[in-house]
């Protein structure tokens, strides 16, 4: 700490000279630690994650491209009539069966729910023992692809880890796909009991 505060001297002249004044050494110290990286006890480490894309949707593999048409199709049963902004999910289970969602909002703004979470937990409940193997997400408008807020992230984790296996999931614009292979690429530091 007493090399902190020589430092902190330095750059904070005339406030860290009286001894009525070490709690401010002490959080400027502690600021110092955390903000300008002279802890000896952090390591710094790199995230990578794995993605495909795909700058046409006609270059999706055959059955990638009919999941990101069926989650567009899906939009069309979106009720969103106060952001005006319809997604739609449908996802392919291991049987071979596609089953589709939309988002559904409320005048009470937290009580509507995101296309991803109704998708999932219809499945959780009528489809407990078929596995997704893929999960296609779309919007309208659709200039942009469509990514899953961080709730529905979680989610899509949680199901994968119920079900022991890896979800393929395609982020879809109406021009272009993100694909990643598990929705851990999604959320790489998820919650945990």
């Amino acid at each position: 700490l007493q090399i902190y505060t020589i430092k902190l001297r330095q750059e904070f002249p005339g406030q860290i000279n009286s001894i009525s004044r070490r709690k401010f050494v002490c959080s400027a110290a502690i600021h110092y630690l955390c903000h300008r990286r002279l802890t000896p006890f952090a390591m710094e480490k790199t995230l990578a994650i794995t993605y495909h894309h795909f700058d046409s949707l006609e270059s999706l593999p055959k059955a990638d491209k009919e999941l990101a048409q069926a989650a567009r199709k899906a939009t069309e049963k979106a009720f969103a009539p106060y952001s005006n902004f319809k997604v739609g999910a449908a996802a392919l289970l291991r049987s071979g069966e596609v089953v589709s969602a939309a988002n559904c909002e409320s005048e009470v703004y937290p009580s509507g729910m995101c296309a991803e979470r109704v998708l999932l937990y219809n499945l959780q409940i009528n489809h407990a023992d078929d596995p997704i193997v893929a999960f296609a997400i779309a919007s309208v408008p659709a200039e942009r692809e469509c990514y899953p807020c961080g709730s529905c992230r979680q989610t899509l984790l949680d199901a994968q880890k119920r079900q022991q296996s890896p979800i393929r999931i395609i982020m879809s614009s109406q021009e272009s796909a993100t694909i990643v292979d598990s929705a851990e690429e999604l959320l790489p530091f998820s919650f945990k009991l």
